[in-house]
């Protein structure tokens, strides 16, 4: 009787073992099916749809538009990622802004842009100087590898290669560079 026994709690064993392996199976499959749904739905989104540079997740989105909106109104606005976060932070605290005087946030906006612009712009070296123009930003660079730029560099040059960078929109590059 007790081999019996053993055979039938063999059986269950086996059965429960290849149920198991159907379960991971059929969960991988359905895992693998959605992950390559998402990706398909990111990839057919056209960069025109996306416009700046990053997507920006909705808790961010306010402190972008508020960016754009205070900055924007003067110049043109450029991405955060142009510039490292120490040379953001001192831009906001600076009311001489460029030789000209401004008016400087106050909380809750300024506390909104900053972290919109410290999420998105880059970290700095230890050892180097906090730019404050863009061409002495060494991100800046990096980002325009090859490009001659014009001497000196001007924010409102930005728009002979991006067309749509009034709009925010640094993806899309004007056809000498597409």
């Amino acid at each position: 009787m007790s081999n019996l026994v053993k055979r039938k709690s063999r059986g269950q064993l086996k059965q429960s073992s290849i149920s198991l392996f159907i379960v991971v199976l059929v969960w991988s499959l359905a895992m693998g099916w959605l992950l390559a749904l998402a990706t398909n739905a990111i990839a057919a989104t056209p960069s025109a749809e996306i416009g700046t540079v990053d997507v920006v997740p909705a808790q961010y989105q306010l402190g972008q538009e508020l960016y754009l909106e205070n900055c924007s109104s003067c110049h043109l606005a450029i991405p955060p990622s142009v510039l490292p976060t120490q040379t953001w932070k001192n831009l906001l605290e600076d009311t001489q802004h460029y030789g000209i005087q401004i008016k400087p946030l106050v909380d809750p906006p300024r506390l909104l842009v900053w972290r919109y612009l410290s999420t998105f712009s880059r970290i700095q070296l230890k050892d180097e100087e906090t730019p404050y123009r863009v061409n002495d930003s060494r991100y800046f660079k990096a980002l325009h590898p090859k490009v001659k730029l014009p001497l000196p560099v001007q924010v409102s040059s930005c728009i002979t290669c991006h067309p749509s960078a009034s709009d925010f929109n640094f993806q899309r590059l004007s056809s000498e560079w597409d």
